[in-house]
């Protein structure tokens, strides 16, 4: 490989005298991995698939590294940069992988912050300044901040798992950039090692110091001063000239701040290094200041009879002074109007409403809040706007900015080949000029056969726009090529930004001549050259050779092939291949720290590790199967352990991420495939038949029992079967669930008599482990006058079977069970099932494995005893007696994952108890994974986290209705938590 240089003009020359070929394959490679472990403390990954992990971000694009270094601290960093700078090798610095444009991917090392350079270092809560490392996120350093009733101002919507390095970067902004503007506004001071490895700290320094230091012969750090001062004196006038005035431009690199801060007699090297995608430093440590957290807010809901009607009333919103101004288009409105989750948003709007705005009000009293709302609605109702809606109420507030944010996740739920891509989608221009640039973007959507929508950041004039193109064909490129050009001309047009949020990089570099003008392109090269004099950093963004159209994720020369044709039922465009290419990077599954919330991805916030998340499973999975990796890869030994083991199947990912990838879903079809052609493990048998050996467990309770306790036994199932020895076994009663109901007589309430008539399935762990559970649901839904019976000619759910990939047993165990169920449910019966997991087996997965109204009908008449008591809203023909007990809630990740977790909560509420529903992810026991002796320690660190919200719950006991959880929890507090529906018979009158 040649040295990158750069010529007198700023062009790059090749040099001869090549130090260092890292392209030259597996013979020298391993001397660079010894060379970097020996020079730095953490990790070095240049294995085939950390490489594949980090080909790709949030963007279009895939670029495979040279490897992978997680360093601990800027002494790592320096380490690392020194010895590629003195091979040649090119380095990029990362976050979180959130970019948009391709920044964050190249053949390149890369650094990744967020695994350990990840600390807050100081808070100074009274100069409102915070010190922290790069990796730290956006979300973490907020909350951290939030007790002293400050925040870091900018907020992009993945703060959660956006890195502060990414942030300076990118100079990221967020909704509320009416009010707070940029990164660059909040960036004091930065800790950061130069393209030699030298480590500086720059922060605002006197115009006459930066003279005095500035050396075209000195050292790197001198060369440098002498070209920003060099920029300063002859290059302002250029600058004033071609920088577009609006508060959205993160396009080329910082100039117009520096000649600004220049004219006052000072300037700030770090605000220089902002929005400079890494090409000029590697960032570790920040300090920023902060703004106080607002008293309170508003919303105010202008909706219009058309876009360019809302686009036009933008300018005189604008005047109201307000936080934010969002718009979602018709296109938007009519796609939430058919999601469950937003139909009730939807509901509130008029019949008519084609594009809303939401003007969002901070403010420090409820009056103060009011008074804006009114005085806006007053003003613009009966204008352009025909409507207009309030919102005070944090919850109601909470779920329009809900919708807003998952207007980006109704787009790329698109599993086909034509897809929602971002390539222009953040052109900003100045307000005044948006329903012109609108109604000229519309045409450029006409003119090229498609169409997209227009949402986001309307105030500030940045408008989301991702047309629908298909990048696996030669005329789709073209096509996006030939839509970028034209946006980016009425970019110039109207006197904005080719890039108003998201970047340059791969996707609007090639542009940034087109803005700015040969000079200034040219001005923005001999900076980059005087940075990194031979081009290491991050090279190609900014003012580099990009060409969009180059590098796709999903270009004219690739290829799928699953290598098996898949046997369950994939209902989505593409079928299995579009649920393996549906993931687009945005890293939802990433969020790691406390209060966080949601499901996904367990391991992932055990571990932090990027092939835990479920990111990394899904690219991984595609790169497989698009040769990427070795044909037929994801079926060998090493991917299934190294890439897919650790899945959990916690079925979080099918609701948390923005995209709906269903990770467990995926496993089971390759993991069945797997299986079929590598055989099938013993204990896999005896675990995907646990319900034939419990049968045998309860007819030889107690001695089955006693044979657990045995001293030496736990060892030896431990080296026979690979069940972890500190495990406690299930205990097996000897009179099951169904043996307790016969001999009862079976249900005490008529069908005459009864108001509803249920078929209550006996799951194996309620009929030989939990009889008590069982028998509770019974009491209960005998309370209601419900007759209950347990159906004949049934089996096992199918649930184990299905989880180890089983799905031959797993279809004929739903097949026999439909055929047992469909008859009485036609009849008007409808089936309850106490055991979560096998309840969501009932209503999703038996419809992935079998097909027809039999199966249909089944699906929708089974609930979880807990749903279908507040479904039915049974509990109000009870009479009620609950002791004053505080409860903690935990609910069962398959039922969070349909959206079933709640009903618990209402009911206990409702019978008397207080309670307190964690926003938990899986207790880490998922069945049987932590029983298995190789995922006892994952199974634990995925526990902790619960362990953690638990004890920080006041509660006086804890319920959960997952079997699985109540053993995680025994195992950790020594006795099982009871089912929520035994606290609601004990609370019965």
């Amino acid at each position: 490989m040649g040295t990158r240089k750069q010529t007198a003009d700023g062009d790059p020359a090749t040099d001869s005298r090549a130090k260092y070929d890292y392209r030259n394959g597996p013979t020298d490679r391993p001397a660079l991995v010894a060379d970097l472990e020996t020079r730095v403390s953490g990790d070095v990954r240049f294995d085939e698939y950390s490489k594949q992990l980090y080909a790709t971000d949030a963007s279009a694009y895939e670029v495979t590294p040279i490897g992978v270094v997680y360093p601990t601290s800027t002494a790592d960093v320096a380490a690392v940069m020194t010895y590629c700078a003195e091979r040649e090798i090119p380095v990029l610095p990362r976050g979180g992988g959130t970019s948009l444009a391709g920044q964050a991917v190249n053949e390149a090392v890369v650094l990744d912050f967020t695994r350990y350079m990840d600390r807050l270092v100081d808070v100074d809560p009274d100069a409102r300044l915070a010190r922290a490392q790069s990796g730290i996120t956006l979300g973490e350093l907020d909350r951290t901040l939030a007790p002293h009733g400050l925040k870091f101002a900018p907020d992009p919507s993945t703060a959660d798992r956006s890195a502060l390095g990414g942030a300076i970067g990118n100079n990221t902004t967020g909704a509320h950039s009416l009010l707070y503007g940029k990164t660059d506004a909040y960036v004091e001071e930065i800790e950061a090692v130069l393209a030699d490895g030298s480590v500086v700290t720059v922060g605002e320094t006197p115009l006459d110091d930066l003279r005095e230091r500035a050396d075209p012969d000195g050292d790197l750090e001198a060369r440098i001063y002498h070209e920003v001062v060099r920029i300063i004196d002859e290059e302002a006038d250029a600058v004033d000239e071609r920088y577009p005035s609006l508060k959205r431009n993160v396009s080329g690199y910082n100039l117009d701040v520096l000649i600004d801060e220049a004219r006052e007699g000072a300037v700030n090297l770090a605000r220089l290094l902002v929005g400079s995608e890494g090409t000029l430093a590697i960032v570790t440590e920040a300090t920023v200041s902060l703004e106080t957290v607002p008293e309170t807010k508003a919303l105010g809901l202008l909706t219009y009879h058309s876009l360019l009607d809302a686009m036009d009333d933008v300018d005189a919103i604008l005047e109201h002074d307000p936080a934010a101004v969002e718009v979602l288009d018709g296109v938007l409105v009519e796609l939430a109007r058919g999601l469950e989750d937003f139909k009730d948003v939807i509901g509130i709007l008029p019949d008519e409403t084609d594009t809303f705005l939401l003007v969002e009000f901070y403010a420090d009293s409820d009056a103060e809040r009011r008074e804006s709302v009114e005085a806006l609605l007053e003003d613009r109702v009966g204008e352009l706007a025909f409507d207009g809606l309030e919102a005070y109420d944090p919850d109601e507030q909470e779920s329009f900015w809900k919708m807003r944010k998952a207007s980006t996740p109704i787009l790329l739920s698109r599993t086909g080949d034509e897809k929602h891509i971002a390539f222009i989608e953040d052109v900003a221009i100045p307000p005044e000029h948006l329903s012109e640039y609108t109604a000229d973007f519309l045409q450029i959507f006409e003119d090229h056969d498609t169409f997209g929508s227009f949402y986001a950041h309307a105030g500030p004039g940045c408008m989301h726009v991702r047309p629908l193109v298909n990048t696996k064909t030669a005329e789709g490129v073209e096509t996006m090529v030939s839509i970028s050009d034209a946006a980016t001309d009425l970019a110039v047009k109207y006197g904005g930004s080719v890039s108003g949020e998201h970047g340059d990089g791969r996707a609007r570099t090639q542009w940034n001549r087109k803005l700015y003008g040969d000079h200034l392109w040219n001005v923005f090269r001999g900076l980059k050259t005087a940075f990194d004099p031979d081009w290491l950093l991050n090279p190609g963004s900014v003012c580099g050779d990009f060409d969009m159209s180059e590098n796709l994720r999903f270009g004219p020369e690739y290829e799928f092939d699953a290598g098996f044709e898949p046997t369950l039922s994939w209902e989505n465009d593409n079928g299995f291949q579009g649920m393996v290419e549906l993931c687009h990077g945005c890293g939802g599954c990433r969020t790691s720290q406390e209060g966080t919330g949601g499901v996904m991805c367990p391991t992932y916030r055990a571990s932090r590790e990027e092939i835990t998340s479920t990111r990394g499973r899904a690219n991984m999975l595609r790169q497989a199967m698009s040769g990427d990796l070795p044909d037929e890869e994801h079926l060998d030994v090493e991917f299934m352990r190294e890439v897919l083991d650790l899945c959990v199947g916690c079925k979080g990912c099918a609701r948390d991420c923005p995209s709906e990838v269903d990770m467990a879903k995926m496993k089971v079809e390759v993991e069945n495939e797997y299986q079929r052609r590598n055989g099938v493990s013993l204990r896999t048998k005896v675990f995907a038949n646990i319900d034939r050996l419990s049968a045998l467990g309860s007819a030889f309770a107690p001695v089955s029992n006693w044979a657990g306790k045995l001293p030496g036994s736990r060892l030896f199932i431990e080296k026979t079967l690979g069940i972890a020895r500190e495990r406690s076994l299930p205990e097996f009663h000897r009179e099951t669930f169904e043996d307790w109901f016969e001999a009862r007589g079976g249900s005490r309430i008529s069908p005459e008599a009864a108001d509803r008539s249920v078929l209550l399935f006996p799951d194996t762990y309620t009929n030989h482990n939990s009889p008590g559970a069982g028998k509770a649901a019974v009491r209960v839904l005998e309370a209601a006058n419900v007759h209950v019976r347990i159906p004949d000619g049934v089996t096992g759910s199918g649930r184990p079977a299905h989880s180890k990939g089983l799905v031959g047993k797993a279809r004929e165990q739903a097949r026999r069970n439909v055929d047992a169920l469909a008859p009485m449910v036609r009849g008007g019966w409808e089936v309850v099932v106490v055991e979560p997991s096998d309840a969501v087996m009932f209503q999703s997965d038996y419809l992935d494995l079998l097909s027809g109204a039999a199966v249909e009908s089944v699906a929708a008449h089974a609930y979880g005893v807990m749903e279908y008591v507040d479904a039915h809203r049974l509990d109000e023909a009870m009479a009620f007696d609950a002791p004053a007990e505080h409860l903690t809630y935990h609910g069962h990740c398959h039922q969070k994952a349909t959206k079933k977790d709640h009903h618990a909560v209402g009911v206990l509420r409702r019978a008397g108890y207080e309670v307190d529903p964690l926003d938990s992810t899986c207790c880490g026991m998922a069945g049987t994974f932590g029983y298995e002796a190789e995922h006892y320690s994952m199974s634990q660190a995925i526990g902790n986290v619960l362990f953690q919200q638990i004890e920080a719950s006041d509660a006086d006991g804890v319920t959960a209705p997952g079997a699985s959880c109540r053993t995680q929890i025994g195992d950790h507090e020594g006795e099982k938590p009871p089912h929520p529906v035994e606290k609601l018979a004990a609370a019965l009158a």
